[in-house]
Parts: C-alpha cells; structure tokens; sequence
C-alpha cells in the first residue's frame, strides 16, 4: 500500500478507528458462541498465520539481548490483553470495553513517569490524572449518589490499558535494535504455538452446536486478521512515514466507532459514561499536547 496523498494517510487513520472500533462488538458476538478465552486464543493464533510470512523473514533479528523483550511485547503487550478483554466482556458492553480502551495512553505516561525516567509536563502530568478520574468514572458510572458499585469486570479492561502503557514504554526504552513491525511479527511468532496448542486441546463441541456457529467465528476471525494482524502491518507504516503522534490520533477514534458500534446493537450509553470518557479524552488530549508542540509535522 503506497502513501502518496494525505488522504491516503487519514483513510488508514480512519480504517484503524474503524477496525479497532469494532472489534469490541466482535468480541461480543464471538462470545456467544465460544468462551472468553477460546475467542481470545482464536484471535491470536489467526493474527500468528496472516504474519507468519513476515516472522519467519525477520526470525534472524532475535537475540539474547532482544528475546526477553519480545516476548515482554508477546505476552504482556499483546496476548494477555486479548484474554483480559473478552473476560470482561462476558460481563460488560462492547461500549464501554471500547471506552476504557481510551485510557491506554494515560497509564502509558504514569508508568513512563514511574519505572521509566520519562520527561514529562506539568499539562500531562494534568492530563494523567484527569484521564485516570475518567476511568474510574467509567468503572463506577452505574454508582448512584446513595450507592456505589463498581464494576469489577470493567477492571479487567483497566488491567489490559495498564498492560498496553507498560508495553509501550519498555518497547521505546528497552527494543530500540527493532523497528515496531519487526517486534510486532517477532512477537506473535511466539503467541501463534502457545495459542495454537490451547485451541488443539479445548473444547470446541459446545461452539459447535450454538446458532450462527458459522456467523460467530467470522467474527472472531475477521477480529484476528484485520484487528491485530492487519492493523499492526498500517499502524507501523504510518509511525514510520507520518509520525507516531499522528498515529497515536486514533485513540480518539477508537471509542466514537466503539460506541457508534454499541449503540447501532442496541446497547445503551448512560450520560455518566458519555462525561467520563470526555474527562479521559481530554487527559490524552494533554499528555499528547507537549509531544506534538515538539514533534516535526510530517504531513504539512
């Protein structure tokens, strides 16, 4: 794919929220036929086949000084996410799964301020904890001024976001010797057997007898190929030509097509839910305020 235009690289951005978007309802859907964690493995193992051409290609970059990192990336960055959001999506809506998504670059920062050393601003220093007030919205937004309930299978999906922030940072600190779609190819080389091997010894009786069986891998498989595999090939095309502060856009995409993608299957958005992922989009709006303020514009 050849970007040449502008247009091509806001058509990619646009095709990113829209796949990401939707992939929250298509864990949904999966779900109604296959267990949490048979939806996750098959997402995964399929991501591994669209990518094994480009794994096996760059299987020579792996070193010891690079493995532990890769499989940081595999496991910590890619393959228990994918378990932690289906589990909480047996429990929680598509929407709200797709919202607390937002938060990612919010604990990206905090964990870079934490463990990593990274420069920060006082105005992202603001945005993380207005972005972390609007995470905790969501996880509370069916509280009432009585009574407080937390959601707790909602923290699954803060538990995933963590894990995407700490990935980040030790990916930009600790693999600098890869380009992202090398570690990204390099890491499901690893996630493809392991998730692999769990699909050959589950149980796939059940599935098969639940309606729209056929329907519901679909989705699980279109979730695999174009929600990891192939949005991992575009995002890192675009880091690479246009920047990744043009790239990171897409967090604001990502929850508008996710609940756009509720609501469209009839799921209902509370005014409570709807002020806290503004409260979290506004934090990411000001972690990501300084970088670009110092970044070159690429696409000018």
């Amino acid at each position: 794919m050849k970007f040449e235009t502008k247009i091509y690289y806001w058509l990619a951005l646009l095709f990113l929220g829209f796949t990401w978007g939707a992939s929250f309802v298509l864990m949904k859907y999966g779900l109604k036929s296959f267990s949490y964690s048979q939806v996750a493995a098959i997402r995964m193992f399929s991501a591994f086949i669209v990518l094994l051409p480009f794994s096996i290609k760059n299987i020579k970059k792996i070193n010891k000084k690079n493995i532990t990192g890769i499989l940081i990336v595999a496991f910590i960055g890619n393959c228990i996410p994918a378990f932690l959001f289906t589990i909480a999506q047996t429990k929680i809506n598509s929407s709200l799964a797709g919202m607390l998504n937002a938060s990612t670059p919010v604990f990206t920062l905090l964990f870079g301020l934490i463990l990593f050393q990274t420069k920060t601003f006082r105005s992202q220093v603001i945005g993380v904890i207005i972005g972390l007030a609007g995470a905790i919205g969501l996880v509370l937004s069916n509280s009432t001024a009585t009574e407080i309930h937390v959601n707790a299978f909602a923290l699954f999906v803060v538990l995933a976001t963590m894990m995407y922030g700490y990935n980040m940072n030790y990916v930009q600190s600790k693999l600098k010797s890869l380009n992202g779609f090398e570690i990204a190819t390099l890491a499901f080389l690893f996630i493809g057997p392991v998730t692999g091997i769990y699909l050959a010894f589950t149980d796939l009786s059940a599935p098969l007898i639940t309606p729209d069986f056929t329907k519901n891998l679909l989705f699980v498989l279109l979730l695999g190929i174009f929600g990891s595999a192939v949005a991992v090939i575009i995002v890192n095309i675009l880091i690479q030509r246009v920047g990744s502060m043009f790239a990171s856009s897409v967090t604001y995409i990502i929850p508008v097509f996710a609940v756009f993608w509720g609501i469209v299957d009839g799921e209902i958005i509370s005014l409570n839910q709807i002020l806290a992922i503004l409260l979290i989009l506004t934090g990411v709006y000001l972690i990501n305020k300084k970088k670009k303020e110092n970044e070159i514009e690429k696409i000018s």
